[in-house]
């Protein structure tokens, strides 16, 4: 998610709750039923007879996973307020832009067209992707977490900002491993594509081109002691949404820049919930259980929209030049700092 939602929107809404309604407007809540038609949609089914998720989905969303501290109690936007924040950070979001300095220039990377981070914000009008707490906040870490968070924060301050002695200190996302599950919505690569049968769901993650084979003949969890990148996932129906349970993680992942939990690990433990709610629209939602983590569970939710395809090949790794070539950088710098100190 965007760095600058917490600034940007800010100004944003306030500027709107201190100018008041217009004359004769009265401020409304954001409307958070998406269909109000009485016509009821009827979800299509596959030839098994099971809910149809079939199809190619993108999960692109300018909105944050977490509520911006300054919004407080502000569940939804108005209607205009998240027009203005649209507008507002594709504007400064634009990779495009030549304002600035060489070293901005530099750092905005590739050009626009190279991204699909969104364009919009959910059509719920939310302000952040966390549905429940109601602050729209992850929940605190329990002591035992924090402990594991402080440890691990000393260490990287003993070894420095950006350790690199080996290809192990490097995020597992950078390592061309995994970019973890649920993924996250980001700067590129949202697309996931869904495939059924009878016992199976398939989903293939575009970034990493991950697949995640969900048995749905009701077998149990593999053995606890062992651990998967993407977990141990199971799944079955409940009327018209898929429930996919995962166990079994790695205790590796906590470690990992695109954790969809921070902290967890091991003991990470994920509800997933697909529901179609129209032909080109998926309910996602996802509740994190981790008492060992978190003082208690949350969720959020990350509407899935049609799009067509097909995923092309995300082709990460190719021999990771890029891996190497970043250890080399670190040696060099260790070097002309240790010439440095000689001099």
């Amino acid at each position: 998610m965007p760095n600058c939602f917490g600034a940007l929107i800010t100004v944003i809404v306030l500027g709107h709750l201190l100018a008041g309604p217009a004359a004769g407007q009265t401020a409304t809540p954001a409307v958070t039923a998406k269909n109000t038609a009485s016509k009821v949609w009827k979800p299509p089914h596959t030839p098994d007879g099971q809910p149809d998720l079939e199809g190619i989905w993108n999960s692109s969303t300018l909105t944050p996973l977490e509520r911006p501290a300054a919004l407080a109690d502000r569940e939804f936007l108005t209607a205009q307020e998240a027009a203005d924040y649209e507008r507002s950070l594709l504007r400064i979001t634009n990779r495009d832009r030549r304002d600035g300095s060489a070293e901005d220039d530099l750092n905005r990377a590739y050009n626009d067209s190279w991204y699909d981070s969104g364009t919009k914000i959910v059509k719920t009008r939310r302000t952040s992707l966390i549905i429940d707490p109601p602050d729209g906040r992850i929940p605190p870490f329990t002591p035992e977490a924090q402990t594991r968070e402080e440890a691990r924060a000393e260490d990287r301050r003993r070894r420095g900002p950006d350790p690199a002695d080996s290809w192990e200190d490097r995020s597992l996302g950078e390592r061309c491993i995994t970019r973890g599950a649920p993924k996250l919505p980001g700067g590129y690569n949202n697309n996931f594509q869904i495939v059924e049968t009878s016992r199976y769901v398939a989903i293939l993650q575009e970034m990493i081109h991950e697949v995640r084979m969900i048995p749905l003949d009701g077998r149990p969890h593999i053995n606890k002691n062992i651990r998967q990148w993407l977990g141990d996932s199971r799944g079955h129906w409940e009327g018209n949404t898929l429930v996919v349970d995962t166990t079994n993680f790695t205790g590796k992942i906590v470690s990992n820049a695109f954790n969809c939990c921070r902290g967890a690990g091991a003991n990470l433990h994920l509800i997933e919930r697909f529901t179609r709610v129209d032909n080109d629209t998926i309910d996602y939602r996802y509740t994190v259980d981790d008492p060992t983590t978190y003082t208690r569970q949350w969720t959020a939710a990350i509407p899935l929209t049609k799009v067509e395809g097909p995923i092309y090949e995300y082709a990460c790794h190719e021999g990771n030049y890029g891996m190497a070539n970043l250890l080399s950088g670190a040696r060099a710098q260790e070097k002309a700092a240790e010439d440095a100190g000689k001099k």
